[in-house]
């Protein structure tokens, strides 16, 4: 109970924070543009300065020397993930389009929002290199799962260029983590009030992303969001069977001599999360139908609020 609770009321306090974010839009107590405020803020500010921070505190030479492992586990895990959730897709939606919303959702889970808020509250100790893992599941999102599953080609209908790929993969996240990695590296000393502003900036990004889902569900009719069956189904297999699959997987190394605490947690919470927001925020930019992708987030961020904090105490008891 000593990992469930606390995973718990983490998952719970961000539940109540996008209960917030829907009672606020829904009620039109926010302007109609506020969601695009807050991505912007959250995406050009929050994210970049939490992740700056983290590596300036924790980015040294000697946590280097052991990170490429981290690094390696999390391109192994997108690796096997992809080729998974593809079929997953196909078992959940007929159409092409929903099966590539639905191989993105499986695929990118909410590891960044959501998953830093959790791994940061109740691991911190584990945090940088959690952001480390992670890498890999960026430069696949960038490169693959957004230009290819999500927008599918540009506005004229072709196909998306090298270029505009390298632009959306040079991200704020990227250029925070690269000078937080820098200052870290140098061991550059800043103001004590410039590390002040970067820590509270960063403290900002998981209530704002919360609110920001519930800000982008309360746009859409929550009836209809909730009459998709298939979406039920898509959403077993994401909080369900992904985890106990992990776990399994987890198991079976064990037996094998692998039990590397910081690797198998970070790996974890990328299994457990919910579906990303980028499967409503990116097709929507581009005109695409977004209820399918709206309901798959409504339902896993809503059930995670127990399945997260379950899985985290079923793999306590199995492995440590």
């Amino acid at each position: 109970m000593e990992t469930f609770l606390p995973i718990f009321n983490q998952t719970l306090f961000l539940l109540i924070f996008i209960l917030l974010g829907y009672i606020f839009a829904k009620g039109k107590f926010v302007p109609d543009n506020a969601a695009t405020t807050l991505s912007r803020l959250e995406t050009l500010l929050f994210v970049p300065a939490l992740v700056a921070g983290t590596f300036v505190k924790n980015c040294t030479v000697e946590n280097l020397s052991s990170v490429w492992k981290v690094l390696l586990a999390g391109l192994i895990m997108v690796i096997v993930l992809i080729p998974v959730s593809i079929p997953m897709a196909k078992l959940c939606f007929k159409e092409n389009y929903l099966q590539k919303i639905a191989t993105y959702g499986l695929a990118f889970s909410n590891f960044a929002f959501m998953g830093n808020a959790v791994m940061s509250a109740v691991y911190p100790e584990i945090f940088f290199e959690y952001t480390v893992f992670t890498l890999p599941f960026w430069v696949f999102i960038y490169l693959w799962g957004t230009p290819v599953l999500l927008i599918g080609g540009d506005t004229k209908g072709g196909k998306t260029s090298i270029k505009s790929r390298m632009k959306a993969f040079l991200n704020p996240m990227l250029i925070g983590m690269l000078i937080g990695a820098v200052i870290g590296l140098t061991g550059i000393k800043l103001p004590r009030v410039v590390l002040s502003v970067v820590d509270t900036a960063g403290g900002c990004m998981s209530p704002v992303a919360m609110l920001l889902t519930g800000m982008t569900v309360a746009k859409l009719r929550l009836a209809e969001l909730l009459k998709n069956g298939r979406v039920y189904l898509l959403s077993a297999i994401k909080l369900v069977g992904y985890p106990l699959l992990y776990v399994a997987i987890a198991l079976l190394l064990s037996v094998f001599g692998f039990s590397d605490r910081t690797i198998l947690l970070c790996g974890l919470c990328v299994a457990t999360m919910p579906t990303g927001l980028n499967s409503i925020v990116v097709p929507a930019s581009y005109g695409k139908d977004t209820k399918a992708a709206a309901s798959m987030a409504l339902l896993t961020h809503v059930l995670s609020v127990l399945t997260i904090p379950l899985a985290f105490w079923l793999f306590q008891i199995l492995m440590f």
